[in-house]
């Protein structure tokens, strides 16, 4: 009987294990169908101007005071332990170029992606899900009009055009919240500025820019998706919101390894 019981588990964790292989590659392939159908649309022009710059209001301007926080804050945290640590060695010059740096690289295109998509990804894939439940997805279908061109490209567009214009917000408050740090710890504005100057070029902001243009695509793929895959009322819609936001987020975390590897990574220094 023991025995039994052993091979029932073993074979309710194998089931499990599949059934989580074949999720995942179901979303693969039902993100990259509706990744591609929107990619197609835009470059035929396929786009309601208005649904767009609704929806680049929503998930960009509305999302700016959130986004000028959490980098603010993020970069005076940064510059805290710089300051302190670059002091002790004797190089406290170098605090703004390191802080600066950081930021345009790193710390504010992946902030700015995260905030959006835990705040304009989860709204979407609830508000598409929502729909889906209702049969209002159905609907359109039976109107002739396609989701995808009704639901998907707008926010596609929104959130490729947006999360860039954000990250630049971004940068500057992360930046100014390292630069009010960094002089209540002894480090001088010029300083600040200097090595600002000589470490940062244009690139390192461009490059910190492309890869939010990555990012956006990501989120609004990703949340649509989920959007339109919910099922199961209002439970369905609550679960595929959360996985909108946790998929999100781990694609923007590995492709910014990828991305950064690829942009950065042949660089022998900072």
């Amino acid at each position: 009987m023991t025995h039994g019981l052993v091979e029932h588990a073993v074979d309710a964790s194998e089931r499990a294990i599949l059934k989580q292989i074949y999720s995942f590659f179901e979303f693969i392939g039902d993100a990259s169908t509706v990744g591609w159908a929107a990619i197609k649309r835009i470059a035929i022009g396929d786009i309601s101007l208005k649904d767009t710059l609704t929806q680049m209001a929503y998930a960009g301007v509305n999302s700016i005071p959130i986004v000028l926080v959490t980098t603010a804050f993020s970069g005076a945290v940064l510059s805290l332990y710089m300051s302190q640590l670059l002091t002790q060695w004797g190089v406290g010059s170098l605090v703004g170029g390191g802080v600066a740096l950081s930021i345009a690289r790193e710390l504010a295109p992946v902030l700015t992606a995260v905030v959006v998509a835990a705040r304009a990804g989860s709204a979407m894939a609830a508000e598409i899900g929502t729909m889906k439940v209702t049969e209002q997805v159905d609907a359109l279908r039976s109107l002739g009009t396609s989701p995808i061109q009704y639901l998907v490209v707008p926010r596609f567009a929104a959130l490729v055009v947006m999360l860039p214009v954000l990250t630049m917000f971004g940068m500057v408050a992360g930046t100014l919240g390292g630069y009010v740090v960094a002089k209540a710890n002894g480090i001088t504005g010029a300083s600040f500025l200097s090595s600002t100057r000589i470490w940062v070029d244009v690139r390192d902001v461009e490059m910190g820019l492309l890869k939010t243009v990555f990012f956006g695509a990501f989120i609004a793929i990703t949340s649509t998706q989920q959007g339109l895959s919910a099922a199961g009322g209002a439970a369905g819609v609550g679960k595929n919101t959360m996985k909108a936001v946790v998929i999100s987020m781990i694609l923007i975390y590995i492709s910014n390894y990828v991305l950064a590897t690829i942009m950065f990574g042949s660089q022998t220094t900072l």
